[in-house]
């Protein structure tokens, strides 16, 4: 046999076995030896053996605490024990900060960093800056750090910094114990000895010398690793924990978290500015790529590293991240900046494999996918937790796991993989709640109970990455289904409602493949645009329907019936955002196109021709819209029955044309025998049928019984309360509605105080801008006016309709209608001028807009003959409202309560000219008309009744006056009551001209 050579070797710890050929058994204790048999030359120092070593043809051999075991022949072997080091002098670090970033930004978290001891001095102030992977948690670690080790005064001086890179348990244990060695003589042979030495030097004891002290935990990755490792409470010493966990378990013991998020805008944008010198002149273009990059600052740094590197330019590089075939991977650096680990499209990736460990497991994954999918500033929870997400989150858990149960490797991305054969495991709404806490205790996604989950849109572009085509169209299609779920028949909610939106539009953009279009467009398409319509926000509807339009006959077809429908979705809100004639013009191009591609009795068709009813009812032509809507209804019966929603809708729709044609009273009939066949929906809180009650209560007030409207109104209130919400626009427009009818029966301040509270719900829950908020604001001037604040009532419109024109478009009819009634309003205050001056600007753009003979054109034309005639000549009101009136009956119709209005107005001036005979003749040809459209007790026939009373006598014929003054006045009495101004009135006239009457009938006037 050989030789051997010397050995020597330092007593250390074998964990395992060391075997040797031709040996015996030998068993060692702690500190002594066993040798059985031959090994050859070796040299080692003290430390550990992590495994075994075999050599064949050897015993066995056993070591504990320090000794060593050898089985096999050794020539010869030398044991010295080390001498235990001497305290390194202070001040001391253990551990190396990192370095700063060359462009690190101090921020506002820097700030609360310094909070570190509590007001009374006495204890210790954990700190754990928590946040998502790349926010820099690491770097104001460090900045602390140092500043920290480098301050010099008497009272903030450390005596000891210890950095630990704390990723493990093994990595903590390993920096306490270099600490222990170098600090407190621990034994460097054991580090878990030479940990818990260094944890009880820290600990504070009486009469001990001072010692300040700063550890930082960078990294902590589970809290379990920290367990029985904490530093302990002293007055002298401060702990600073980075990590991405947000487990309860690390807020205990009076620490305090600090959520570190993305750089503030300016923040990110003096940091490019820094990072890439050269660009300081493109703020707009490096603005715009730090919003594309979400403000973190690992992106933002690895871009400009990328930048710097490739030559490309800001424009460029934003054009290379808008691309979806682009990965993040491809414009990532080689060399990454401010020597960092990990490349931004990898940096999450042990958050997300731990996240699927947590309870439930497997699922934190696929819900983080499913996220991926939808808006990153905010994802509903009920989206997350709809039955098309939960079997989503089942079936990706069947095909995680094996025939036998049990779960694969979590190395691997379970939505990237091709789905296995298996059973989908039935998922609960609370399972995927707790996957979402468990994404939300990693930094990955910021979740409210109940809420919503936030994610950063660079961690969703990570994700997509790693999806293959057909797990992205599932996702796509899953996403689409679960929005859809959850999206509510009545947006009560509307920020609820703008979420919705706001991921449905995120996922169209996201969806790369076009899977939301096959085998067509997905109803959550259409959804959303239906939702930014009922939202007010006409304008952006209509540039919605307008893509979606130009997307559907691209991958359908222009005859395709949603292709249709995306186009007849697109005029609607055209003409709801004020081109009504456009709207009508568009629908009368639809109607045959879908009639020609699908029937006239296909639903879309029905729509449609619907549509083009209510545009041309909507621009003036209600006759015209009347026949449209009574040629459509017997088609709509025969495909959808009598008592389909839509039937039921064409029904109220005629109802409401017909008082729009001036037969207000017909339109409540309507209403009514409307109401008696809806008992066939059985449910008298669906939507319609409380809609329909509302349009009664509004017509019966337009048809001079403004008492019967404000309790028809009072009555709807309540029920709709309960079925719809307080908050629901539908219940605040009856709100509106019942503080108008209240203005009409003369309770005006119970009116004003009525529509500011509404002023106030509807800016709350639908916006100060929305439509509806306008309208109130519009009505609230309307009655201060009427309650004789003219001059004030117009300096608020006159604020009000720039916003109209904003938001309305500058022809919308309440725009035009708010515009007409500012020139009234100037005129009642007493500047007829300036009242011509606005209504002759509003006529110019209506006679452009509309021509000379629409409605609302030949309304402003009737307004300025009253205020050019009520500033001085009478005669040209005469000769104006004369010109006017078959105008009127033209556009109107002869029985229609605007040219009522005229026929008023005729013989209002008529009267004024002074001319007796000439009003006598204008009131007796008004008479009828009135009494026809209002019926024969309306306040107006009844005023009209009186003043051909009075001019009778004025015209010198005393007992026509005062025999008609016999037959109106109990009248009068019977509807406006004896105690009404003007029945008292009438009373006086009524004897005034008796008594003229019999004066002349015997030749002596009675005084």
């Amino acid at each position: 046999m050989a030789r051997p050579d010397k050995h020597r070797h330092e007593t250390g710890e074998a964990t395992g076995k060391i075997t040797l050929s031709g040996t015996g058994d030998a068993t060692a204790r702690s500190g002594g030896s066993a040798v059985s048999g031959y090994l050859g030359p070796a040299q080692g120092a003290g430390g550990d053996v992590g495994g075994p070593t075999f050599v064949s043809q050897t015993g066995r051999t056993t070591a504990s605490g320090s000794a060593v075991a050898n089985s096999g022949y050794i020539g010869a072997l030398s044991m010295q024990q080390r001498a235990p080091q001497e305290p390194a002098p202070r001040p001391h670090q253990v551990g190396v900060i990192p370095r700063l970033a060359r462009s690190f930004q101090n921020r506002a978290g820097a700030d609360q960093l310094k909070q570190t001891v509590d007001n009374g001095g006495t204890g210790v102030l954990t700190q754990m800056l928590t946040g998502m992977g790349g926010v820099g948690k690491t770097q104001l670690a460090a900045h602390y750090a140092r500043t920290a080790w480098q301050d010099t005064s008497e009272t903030g001086a450390l005596d000891v910094l210890v950095w630990v890179t704390a990723s493990s348990r093994q990595a903590i244990v390993s920096a306490y114990g270099q600490a222990g060695v170098e600090l407190c003589r621990g034994d460097p042979n054991d580090s878990e000895k030479a940990a818990a030495s260094f944890l009880a030097w820290l600990t504070p004891k009486a009469g001990a010398a001072r010692c300040r002290w700063l550890i930082v935990l960078d990294d902590v990755a589970d809290p379990t690793d920290l367990d029985d490792l904490w530093p302990p409470a002293s007055p002298q010493g401060r702990t600073l924990v980075t990590t991405r966990r947000r487990d309860a378990a690390l807020a205990s013991n009076g620490s305090r978290m600090i959520e570190v998020g993305q750089f503030s805008e300016e923040e990110a944008l003096a940091y490019l500015i820094d990072a890439m010198p050269g660009h300081e002149e493109a703020g707009a273009e490096l603005r715009a790529l730090a919003d594309d990059l979400g403000h973190l600052p690992l992106a933002l740094a690895q871009a400009a590293a990328y930048m710097a590197d490739s030559g490309h330019d800001v424009a460029g590089y934003r054009g290379l991240l808008a691309d979806r075939a682009t990965k993040l991977t491809e414009i990532t650096p080689d060399t990454l900046p401010d020597s960092q680990a990990i490349p931004l499209a990898a940096v999450w990736s042990l958050s997300i494999d731990r996240a699927d460990t947590l309870r439930p497991g497997g699922l934190a994954g696929p819900m983080l996918a499913l996220t991926a999918m939808m808006d990153s500033n905010g994802i509903p929870e009920n989206v997350l937790t709809s039955e098309p997400a939960l079997r989503y989150l089942g079936d990706r858990r069947a095909a995680a796991t094996g025939a036998s149960g049990a779960s694969e490797g979590r190395t691997r991305w379970p939505w990237g993989r091709r789905r296995r054969q298996g059973q989908p495991v039935p998922v609960t709404a609370k399972e995927a709640v707790e996957a979402l806490r468990a994404l939300h205790r990693l930094s990955l996604v910021d979740h409210t109970r109940g809420g919503s989950a936030r994610i950063h849109q660079l961690l969703q572009r990570a994700i997509r990455d790693r999806v293959s085509v057909d797990g992205h169209a599932r996702l796509a299609h899953t996403a689409a289904d679960a929005l859809v779920a959850a999206w509510p028949a009545a947006e009560h909610d509307q920020q609820e409602a703008a979420r919705l939106r706001a991921c449905t539009l995120a996922l169209e953009y996201r969806d790369s493949t076009s899977a939301l279009w096959v085998p067509q467009g997905h109803d959550v398409l259409f959804r959303c645009g239906l939702s930014l319509g009922a939202a007010g926000q006409f304008t952006a509807a209509g540039e919605y329907f307008a893509r979606l339009e130009r997307t559907a006959v691209a991958s359908l077809g222009s005859s395709h019936p949603q292709a249709l429908a995306a186009r007849a979705n697109h005029a609607r809100c055209r003409g709801r955002a004020g081109d009504v004639t456009g709207a009508k013009r568009a629908f009368e191009e639809l109607v045959p196109m879908a009639v020609r591609a699908l029937g006239s009795d296909d639903p879309v068709a029905l729509s449609i021709r619907a549509g083009l009813a209510f545009w041309q009812g909507q621009s003036g032509d209600v006759e015209e819209a009347a026949r449209t809507l009574q040629e459509l209804l017997p088609d709509m019966v025969h495909v959808l029955g009598h008592c389909d929603a839509d039937t039921l809708v064409i029904r109220h729709e005629i109802a409401r044309r017909r008082g729009q044609a001036g037969d207000a009273a017909g339109a409540v009939e309507e209403f009514r025998e409307l109401l008696a066949d809806m008992v066939c929906l059985t449910d008298h809180n669906d939507p319609h049928f409380l809609n329909a009650l509302h349009n009664l209560g509004v017509w019966q007030g337009r048809a001079g019984d403004p008492a019967e409207a404000v309790r028809e109104l009072e009555g709807l209130l309540p029920r709709q309360t309960r079925a719809l919400g307080a908050e629901h626009p539908d219940t605040l427009t009856t709100r509106h509605e019942l503080a108008w009818a209240r203005g009409e029966i003369g309770e005006v301040a119970t009116a004003a105080a009525e529509l500011e509270r509404v002023l106030s719900d509807r800016a709350r829950v639908l916006g100060p801008e929305h439509p509806d908020t306008l309208t109130t604001r519009f009505a609230i001037s309307h009655w201060q006016g009427e309650a004789g604040d003219a001059a004030g009532a117009a300096t608020a419109l006159a604020g009000l309709i720039p916003l109209m024109v904003k938001v309305l478009g500058a022809d919308h009819p309440e725009t035009s209608t708010a515009r007409l009634t500012h020139g009234r309003l100037l005129g009642q205050a007493g500047d007829a001028v300036a009242a011509v001056d606005v209504l002759r600007a509003l006529r110019c753009d209506q006679d452009a807009s509309h021509g000379p003979e629409h409605r609302e054109t030949v309304v402003t034309r009737a307004e300025i003959v009253h205020w050019t005639a009520h500033a001085g000549d009478p005669v040209i009101g005469v000769e104006g409202f004369t010109e006017l009136l078959p105008v009127y009956e033209r556009v109107f119709g002869p029985d229609h309560g605007e040219t009522l209005t005229i026929r008023t107005n005729l013989a209002h001036w008529q009267q004024e000219t002074e001319d007796a005979n000439g009003a006598i003749a204008a009131l007796e040809v008004l008479l009828p008309h009135q009494v026809r459209v209002l019926g024969e007790d309306h306040p107006d026939c009844l005023a009209t009744r009186a003043n051909l009373a009075y001019w009778h006598g004025q015209a010198g014929d005393a007992t026509s006056a005062a025999r008609i003054y016999d037959q109106v006045l109990p009248d009068l009495i019977r509807v406006l009551g004896p105690e009404h101004p003007f029945a008292l009135t009438a009373r006086l006239d009524s004897v005034h001209w008796r008594r003229r009457a019999d004066s002349d009938g015997n030749g002596a006037v009675t005084q």
